[in-house]
């Protein structure tokens, strides 16, 4: 099989940068993923404020997935906040759960109660 990525989206918002991770994360695209959102976060430098992962369109992830936050957590340091939007009853959200990441990074419902917690 032939893998495809799926690209992610950044915008910059005021106070926050959104970006929306793709419909799966897993071994074939988590380190891509977090390539993309290390350059994100190094092109902004001292601009970034905080920075919101979007899992709310994500229908599958697996430890992976759980490792990639973690890694951006690390990758940003005591400076700047880092906030997940993953829904409730969604894979996403019961992996970081399962794997002890959501007691290191605040998950919230969607992103706009994310941005603005």
């Amino acid at each position: 099989m032939t893998y495809l990525p799926t690209p992610c989206r950044v915008r910059d918002l005021p106070g926050c940068t959104l970006f929306t991770l793709p419909p799966e994360i897993d071994l074939s695209n988590a380190t891509a993923v977090f390539d993309a959102v290390a350059t994100a976060v190094h092109a902004r430098g001292d601009r970034l404020a905080m920075l919101v992962l979007d899992l709310t369109g994500t229908r599958f992830m697996d430890s992976q997935g759980a490792r990639l936050v973690e890694d951006v957590r690390r990758l940003l340091g005591p400076r700047v906040p880092l906030r997940v939007a993953a829904s409730p009853s969604g894979v996403p959200r019961r992996v970081l759960e399962l794997t002890g990441v959501r007691r290191d990074v605040p998950v919230y419902d969607d992103a706009s109660q994310a941005r603005s917690a």
